[in-house]
């Protein structure tokens, strides 16, 4: 019963911020609590599902797995899980029926992961006094380490992080030289984080930072299936909004933009597509 329950709720899923306000006419929508900003901001939907016994209640998705959030009727705390009626209904379940019946279908393909990372990942925030010492390139790498970025390879493999634009060519070329000598080998472990650059690939981006099963739409996309990124105008891009404006900051103007930290303990940076893949790797820290 436990798991036709969630097949259920899965199946009823879709969330998005601006079709909500349709959805949720008659209905003003509140401030989102900070603490579901934050997953906002790293790339996850998110969906007001409404008041319900005196608290305003939330939906979100980040890399397939989905929560339900309860703000308490002080705006001082909020609760996590499923609300309940007095005799026992599941409230949640007849939210989230009430968002189906609008039509959204955006999330209903994201919400498909039970097994996906945990959803509410807290970045240790840097103060203003600890960079104060550090090298502007020590600077740019731990604000490249909390992007929003996707895993690709071997966890327990030498890290390098890359910029990439769904569309790129120079992107995939890049990704196809790693794909087929490095990360099936173990060698490497990429970090791609996301940006778009145009409305579509924009909205790709966002997409592919909240699937569950993101490596296999990127190569799927790759192989030439273009189905496996669609380009949904209603999808939230504030997660590739940050990665974009990281490399505003770092006036980083073209994809791929490759960073690492090399054995020597210094940060590396290569623009376009590595010539010498091998080089890379041989400066990378042993795992």
């Amino acid at each position: 019963m436990r798991r036709l329950f969630f097949i259920f709720v899965i199946s009823f899923m879709l969330i998005t911020l601006p079709n909500n306000h349709k959805a949720l006419a008659q209905e003003a929508v509140p401030d989102m609590p900070k603490a579901l900003q934050v997953l906002v901001d790293r790339g996850a939907q998110a969906r007001y599902l409404g008041k319900k016994h005196g608290m305003q209640g939330w939906v979100t998705v980040f890399k397939g797995q989905e929560q339900y959030y309860y703000a308490t009727p002080d705006g001082k705390g909020f609760l996590m899980g499923l609300l309940f009626d007095a005799d026992g209904t599941m409230a949640t379940v007849n939210q989230v029926r009430d968002l189906q019946s609008q039509g959204d279908g955006v999330l209903d393909i994201l919400a498909v992961d039970k097994k996906a990372e945990p959803s509410l990942e807290m970045v240790k925030k840097q103060t203003s006094e600890e960079f104060d010492y550090k090298s502007p390139a020590e600077r740019m790498f731990i604000d490249i380490e909390n992007s929003n970025w996707i895993g690709f390879g071997s966890k327990n493999a030498p890290v390098i992080y890359s910029f990439m634009d769904p569309q790129c060519p120079h992107c995939h070329a890049f990704m196809q030289d790693l794909r087929e000598g490095y990360l099936d080998e173990g060698l490497v472990q990429v970090r791609m984080i996301p940006v778009g650059f145009r409305e579509e690939t924009l909205s790709q981006a966002a997409f592919l930072l909240a699937s569950p099963d993101s490596k296999e739409r990127w190569f799927k996309y790759l192989d030439g299936d273009t189905n496996a990124l669609p380009a949904k105008t209603t999808t939230n891009t504030q997660g590739v909004q940050k990665n974009l404006s990281l490399m505003q900051a770092w006036k980083f103007d073209a994809t791929p933009i490759t960073i690492y930290r090399g054995k020597d303990g210094k940060v590396k940076l290569v623009r376009g597509r590595a010539g010498d893949m091998n080089k890379i790797l041989a400066d990378l820290p042993s795992s």
